[in-house]
């Protein structure tokens, strides 16, 4: 499949609220909105990124098809990458495709990575990227309603 980023539309908003509320989807993410169904929080935080002076969000596209998003966030030295991909396209190297697209775009370095510890794809897809285990963690995952083990990684320069 031919992978791509853009810009954000207007249109790609009702497809990432629906695989937001994918619930194997967002319990594998673990550290999701507390509710995602809530469309009001999601339409205010989809505003907050899209505008952000600190926020890099692309649309991810396989084969011309919007089939998640991808960004990075935070402060200089302190920058985290994100990404979500729609749990039918699984398995099909597009997460490792969108991250490397997305790390073209966003060249400041260390760049860091959280994923719950058990989330073993989503480890392989940065780890495939040039991320490194860095540090454990644990925090409240809001998707399965308790503080579970995750695991911080880190990209550095060259």
């Amino acid at each position: 499949m031919d992978v791509s980023l853009r810009e954000v539309h207007d249109s790609d908003l009702p497809v990432f609220f629906r695989q937001m509320n994918d619930p194997e989807a967002t319990r594998m993410a673990a550290f999701t909105p507390e509710d995602p169904s809530d469309h009001d929080a999601f339409e205010a935080h989809w505003a907050k990124m899209r505008t952000s002076a600190d926020i890099a969000v692309r649309t991810v596209l396989a084969d011309g098809d919007v089939v998640g998003n991808a960004g990075v966030y935070g402060a200089p030295g302190e920058r985290e990458v994100t990404y979500w991909i729609d749990r039918a396209y699984w398995g099909r190297g597009l997460a490792t495709a969108a991250l490397r697209g997305l790390l073209e775009l966003e060249r400041d370095r260390p760049l860091y990575a959280r994923a719950a510890a058990d989330n073993a794809a989503s480890i392989r897809v940065l780890e495939k990227c040039g991320f490194r285990f860095s540090a454990k963690d644990r925090g409240y995952a809001p998707a399965r309603g308790e503080e579970i083990d995750e695991v911080v990684l880190v990209l550095h320069a060259g």
